[in-house]
């Protein structure tokens, strides 16, 4: 029987077997890397998501505090004091149209808190809070500090509040305005007179 194949053809397996493997394992290295960044981007998307919820969250409690004490932001010892020494990680600096962080109150909570889950979802929800504070919204300057008697009002004589809140993809206890993710919120509220 004669051989059919040519000395220069003899051992081309090998080398042709590495090179596809050599192929193959880069393909898979590149797609496991693509995964995985893949997944860390949902991850962070997530998070951020959930940091918004957090503020969002933080208005609704506000505004609930507001209905249930309309006496402290429409009675005659109503009046504002500066919050920077409260505030956590909710700074006036976060919103640009507010100059100072003069308002009437302050509320931090983390979501575990304020919405009723139980199990891993309850442990996942404490992982984000939420901290907000209520004061007169301010004129064209940023210039919050109104007495009463010169808030801004609108013509029906309501005076308008705003909420300014935000959410931390951290517990309320770690949160900090430099290491967490912060997401600012505001919203404007009336008070019929």
């Amino acid at each position: 029987m004669k051989n059919r194949f040519k000395k220069s053809e003899k051992g081309f397996a090998l080398p042709l077997a590495l090179l596809l493997l050599v192929v193959m394992t880069i393909m898979g290295a590149t797609l496991v890397t693509i995964s995985s960044n893949e997944h860390n981007a949902n991850n962070k998307k997530d998070s951020n998501q959930q940091t918004f919820y957090a503020a969002e969250s933080g208005i609704s409690v506000a505004k609930k505090y507001m209905v249930d004490n309309t006496d402290l932001f429409t009675g005659s010892s109503s009046s504002q004091r500066n919050l920077d020494g409260d505030l956590r990680f909710c700074k006036a600096s976060f919103f640009p149209n507010l100059k100072t962080s003069n308002g009437f109150t302050r509320g931090w909570n983390s979501l575990n808190k304020v919405i009723d889950a139980t199990g891993p979802e309850a442990t996942r929800l404490g992982k984000f809070s939420f901290e907000y504070f209520i004061a007169y919204s301010p004129d064209a300057s940023g210039n919050n500090n109104f007495t009463k008697a010169n808030a801004k009002k609108n013509s029906a004589n309501k005076i308008l509040f705003t909420i300014y809140s935000c959410g931390c993809n951290e517990s309320k206890e770690k949160c900090s305005s430099q290491n967490s993710i912060v997401v600012p919120l505001e919203a404007v509220v009336t008070i019929v007179q």
